[in-house]
């Protein structure tokens, strides 16, 4: 999302106040297009942080994902599971991130039918200043107080809960 500047109307109030007049109560209307509205805004902020350092959110979630990884490998399968990413989209991010160095696929040890991705040295330490970029934005985060940002993820985590996001 680029930026055309400020609008001289909160966007999603003037939506909510049409949706009452024309459909009904738009309280659920108005909470979900201002998360999709801030997600647009978080992804196209932390995307800009993370340009110079040729990373995308996607596959900078990717990278993360596997430095965090236990044994410091993935199963693609497993890396899709967790990013909620369809399978294709896993290896297009994959693929970005071999062509450039950042990761390399290994036989899986035990399963012949399974790839292992894992970090390169050159990975991490993209991953480390694409880090200091996305942290010194605050991933984009701006507005809220420690104490907010711990109460919108704790709604937000309810909302994913509900959802089976996770047990």
């Amino acid at each position: 999302m680029t930026s055309r500047g400020s609008l001289p109307f909160d966007p999603i109030q003037r939506a909510a106040d049409l949706w009452e007049e024309r459909v009904g109560p738009a309280r659920t209307m108005a909470t979900v297009t201002s998360v999709m509205r801030v997600q647009q805004i978080l992804l196209s902020q932390v995307d800009g942080a993370l340009r110079p350092h040729g990373l995308t959110f996607a596959r900078y979630e990717a990278l993360v994902l596997l430095d965090f990884a236990r044994r410091g490998s993935l199963p693609m399968r497993v890396m899709g599971e967790r990013l909620q990413l369809h399978p294709t989209s896993v290896t297009n991010i994959v693929d970005r991130l071999q062509g450039d160095g950042l990761v390399r696929r290994l036989p899986h040890p035990t399963d012949r039918r399974a790839t292992l991705v894992e970090l390169t040295v050159e990975g991490r330490a993209r991953l480390e200043k694409a880090t200091d970029a996305v942290t010194a934005i605050d991933f984009g985060l701006s507005g809220l107080d420690a104490g907010e940002q711990e109460q919108l993820t704790t709604l937000l985590r309810a909302v994913r809960r509900a959802a089976g996001d996770f047990d």
